[in-house]
């Protein structure tokens, strides 16, 4: 019997309105912006779609799909890839945390056997320790183990028990999010941190978690910002935008407000936006004052950020804005407040306090800071501080001939930092 197409999206598409393919792939590419996905669906693509064989969407698309449509893209005639995603077995539906039936993806049994919930337990118990390990272990050794414990996770949601379908897709974001972190801040690998992203939003919706997908909508704002391209300050601005919207419907407390407030003031930094940057930071000091954390405790992943790291961002801020005394001032409390364990953060704020030196013309003691921060990494190597370091050499540059600078570089082309660098 001829079949035809995709008969599942074309009924939706027309349900709500949209005459032709061209208009959906308009509508989904303003659904993705609103979620804070960056990405263009063309007709061509929507016309794959709805053809008798459709490709199961690119994970963007598929979000993008499912916060338009409201339902799951398997219920929009699109068949899953994994395991006996084609054999015919009747699909099931996660719960959401209330013991309802939710909008999450249709599930299907892998050889008709559930795991047992046990399996959840066991996978939230390595997320934690992940969480705890990125304090201390190398970034390329934990990015691994943290990359194929988020896959690994993926993979289960389909075949768990599904009363643990949240606690297991809550677990598989936080893991998700945490090696994009590596990916991005530690080894400098945008792309492979944006998809990480990706798959750490699409675990928090079937999670329905939407503090978790703002934390990842938040961070997604970081890859635009940092490209150094003034055209993506749009880009960038809609994630935020996107984690606000979510925080909110969330209820997120007071120290999820500053978090996304120094967020939002790193990307109006990167911009040159200085003043709309310090703005941000007063109101993230004001939102920490309001914090009470016995009343209203945060997500226990956040655990990266502090009155003393958003001190640290009100500092980065003020390099930008040319007032180095005060980020020098800031600088060298938060030094002294930061906990001996954030290694590779007090290494940032050394490369922060030489670049506040530069700005009051004290090289010498901007070299004592650089060596501190090559220290610092040659421990624990973090990427961002490197950048941050080489950013203070180029202002160096006229004192070049300083006894200081020459041994600076003695440190910072030596064969660790080298190859480092160059290795990804």
């Amino acid at each position: 019997m001829a079949t035809n197409g995709n008969a599942a999206l074309r009924a939706a598409r027309q349900a709500l309105g949209y005459r032709s393919q061209a208009a959906l792939a308009d509508a989904l590419t303003e659904a993705a912006r609103a979620i804070g996905l960056r990405i263009e669906v063309a007709a061509r693509t929507v016309r794959r779609w709805e053809s008798t064989d459709p490709p199961w969407p690119h994970p963007e698309h598929a979000a993008a799909l499912e916060a338009l449509f409201k339902r799951p893209i398997t219920e929009l005639g699109f068949t899953p890839p994994w395991p006996n995603g084609t054999d015919g077995r009747s699909p099931r539906e996660p719960l959401s945390t209330n013991g309802n039936q939710k909008a999450g993806r249709y599930r299907r049994v892998v050889g008709g056997v559930e795991l047992p919930a046990a399996v959840a337990k066991n996978y939230v118990a390595i997320t934690v320790a992940h969480r705890g390990m990125y304090w201390s272990l190398p970034a390329k050794q934990l990015q691994r183990s943290v990359s194929d414990h988020a896959r690994l996770g993926a993979d289960l949601i389909p075949q768990i028990d599904v009363r643990a379908t949240t606690t297991l897709a809550r677990a598989v974001s936080e893991s998700a999010l945490l090696a994009g972190r590596l990916e991005f801040f530690d080894l400098q690998q945008p792309e492979e941190a944006q998809a990480s992203f990706v798959l750490a939003l699409q675990a928090a919706h079937e999670a329905a978690d939407t503090l978790l997908g703002c934390a990842v909508l938040a961070h997604m704002a970081f890859i635009p910002a940092f490209s150094g391209e003034v055209k993506r300050a749009e880009e960038a601005r809609e994630r935020v935008r996107a984690a606000r919207a979510f925080a909110r419907r969330g209820e997120g407390n007071h120290e999820l407000t500053a978090w996304l407030d120094a967020v939002e003031a790193e990307v109006e930094t990167r911009f040159g936006n200085t003043r709309q940057a310090l703005s941000l930071i007063r109101h993230a000091e004001q939102s920490y004052a309001q914090h009470d954390p016995q009343d209203r405790p945060s997500p226990e992943w956040l655990d990266w950020f502090s009155p003393t790291r958003l001190a640290g961002f009100k500092a980065n801020t003020l390099i930008s804005a040319g007032d180095g005394r005060l980020a020098l001032e800031t600088l060298r409390q938060v030094l002294d407040e930061l906990p001996a364990e954030s290694v590779k953060q007090r290494s940032v704020y050394l490369a922060d306090a030489a670049a506040a030196c530069v700005l009051d013309k004290l090289p010498e003691q901007a070299c004592r800071f650089l060596e501190d921060a090559l220290d610092g990494i040659g421990e624990y190597w973090y990427a961002t501080t490197l950048d941050r370091i080489k950013a203070v050499r180029q202002d160096l540059r006229k004192w070049d001939s300083l006894p200081e600078v020459r041994a600076l570089d003695e440190r910072l082309y030596d064969w660790h930092t080298t190859v480092n660098s160059l290795s990804g």
